[in-house]
């Protein structure tokens, strides 16, 4: 259990963690960038910040850089407060978005008929639309910044009919398109 704790508090890492030479700076989403909470109190309200009330009040909060838990919770959820990314992304997973990071951040393929959901109603900004593993962006592109959202992670290939760029945040769309990780996001706000 440590170690899938481990590999995603990898995988929130890497993709929270920007290393952006002195020399092409991408430009960063309008939100940012902010400074990532630092006391226990602080991660406590950061993270859930993600979620709905419901599930925010009896989830697990874990430390993203040191992948200890915060606080134990009880109802199957796990939130993470706001990493070192440019813009606010806290989030909270269930059971089944843990494997899914799990596999994300370890290069292999997700668990299969294990739909999940993970919330992020404070928004989240994403180095890529189409690669999982970019920590900033590619060449000229820019930030992906979307506003509060969930993401239906796991789903396989039923994406017919939703764009396949992040052209349009404010609309349903498919993030990481043709890869083991591709999800759906769905603003809300």
């Amino acid at each position: 259990m440590k170690s899938r704790f481990g590999f995603v508090g990898l995988f929130l890492l890497f993709a929270a963690v920007t290393t952006v030479s002195s020399q092409s700076k991408p430009p960063a989403p309008k939100v940012g960038p902010v400074r990532p909470p630092t006391t226990a109190a602080d991660k406590i309200k950061s993270a859930m910040s993600a979620a709905p009330a419901a599930i925010a009040a009896d989830a697990t909060i874990m430390d993203m850089a040191t992948m200890q838990v915060i606080r134990a919770g009880k109802n199957g959820w796990t939130c993470f407060p706001d990493g070192p990314s440019p813009g606010v992304d806290p989030m909270c997973l269930d059971a089944n978005g843990m494997e899914w990071a799990a596999a994300w951040m370890s290069h292999k393929d997700p668990p299969k008929d294990k739909m999940a959901i993970a919330y992020m109603l404070a928004g989240g900004s994403d180095a890529s639309n189409t690669d999982p593993f970019a920590t900033t962006p590619h060449g000229t592109d820019r930030w992906v910044d979307t506003g509060p959202h969930l993401m239906v992670l796991n789903i396989g290939d039923r994406f017919a009919g939703y764009p396949t760029t992040a052209a349009n945040t404010k609309a349903p769309y498919v993030m990481f398109p043709g890869t083991p990780y591709q999800h759906l996001m769905i603003p809300v706000k």
